[in-house]
């Protein structure tokens, strides 16, 4: 659908001011909801939310590309998981609270924001724990059953009934990253991967803070990376290797890969519905593996392309159709 050209609408205001009042009233309700005003044009109702619904998934793949860059810093910081998972969060408060301060942004709490913010906590330390107990690979596969457990969720919390694109979207997703890893993926540690498929589940929940009842997903965040760098401060300050490498890697961890990314997720999670979001940051499961080898040469197979190849283009096709979908007239 093509913006409404500006000299169309203004002349059918002012037609309104030269009409009788039953003709104003046309005028009035019909034509000023359906308009908004962006960058000087004017667009339909129908045209703006498709535009705040692909910067919506465009924020939600950035904070994706982000934390994809978890699994390169954290290889150079000689640190326990509990440790790095508070020295992170306590940099990432900073980040967040300067977000909230510039968008001013009132920082809220209630029984359901600290619900998300258990989420969001149980994401950090679990994913960070998990990733010293079993292999990096397990863990980013086990924790990549999210967009399964967004489906289970919704379907027993908010009687949702997935959509059939949805569900063989998460199968093909899933069995890409599944094909990704299948080369180095191992046994590992039981406890750890228990671990790393709990924080499937609480990632589920990361993507649901939105739908939540008075809700806020920002306040989650902050109260989330609040709990989680009080519970990994006691480890931080037993660590003893200060050095400039590591303490610039958790910087980046705290100011991007949690910060920043959280930021972003949040803000593409007001447009973007939580089975969606939780396919597009299906990339951070492939970058990550892809990083490091390019910057630690560390071999892909075949296979493991193949898997990239998948889960991208499953992504691709997803927004696609969905974005034509959405298109359509109803009725």
């Amino acid at each position: 659908m093509r913006p409404l050209p500006r000299r169309s609408v203004l002349a059918l205001h002012e037609a309104a001011s030269r009409e009788g009042p039953a003709n104003q009233r046309w005028y009035r309700v019909d034509l000023t909801p359906s308009v908004h005003v962006d960058r000087g044009c004017f667009f339909t109702e129908t045209e703006y939310e498709r535009r705040a619904a692909r910067r919506g998934a465009l924020c939600v793949f950035g904070a994706a590309l982000l934390y994809s860059l978890g699994g390169l810093c954290i290889k150079v910081i000689p640190w326990g998981g509990m440790a790095i998972n508070g020295g992170r969060n306590l940099i990432a408060l900073l980040v967040i609270g300067a977000y909230l301060l510039l968008a001013r942004h009132r920082l809220r709490l209630n029984r359901w924001i600290l619900l998300g913010g258990l989420c969001v906590c149980g994401t950090n330390v679990l994913f960070s724990v998990a990733n010293k107990m079993t292999t990096a690979a397990n863990v980013i596969v086990l924790q990549f059953t999210a967009p399964i457990f967004v489906l289970l969720l919704g379907a027993l919390f908010w009687r949702r009934r997935p959509g059939k694109m949805d569900v063989i979207a998460c199968m093909v997703v899933l069995a890409g990253v599944l094909c990704f890893f299948v080369e180095s993926l191992e046994a590992g540690d039981m406890a750890g991967n228990v671990l790393a498929l709990l924080s499937g589940l609480s990632y589920a929940g990361v993507f649901l803070l939105k739908e939540l009842p008075d809700s806020d997903p920002i306040s989650s965040v902050f109260w989330g990376d609040v709990l989680s760098a009080v519970i990994g401060l006691p480890a931080l300050l037993g660590e003893q290797a200060l050095d400039p490498g590591p303490l610039f890697s958790l910087v980046v961890l705290g100011a991007l890969q949690v910060g920043l990314a959280y930021i972003l997720l949040t803000i593409g999670l007001r447009t973007t519905p939580p089975v969606a979001a939780s396919l597009i940051s299906g990339i951070e499961p492939v970058l990550n593996p892809i990083l490091v080898a390019v910057f630690y040469h560390e071999t892909i197979g075949p296979l493991s392309l193949a898997g990239a190849v998948i889960v991208v283009g499953a992504i691709v096709i997803y927004q696609i159709m969905k974005g034509k979908a959405q298109g359509q007239p109803e009725g």
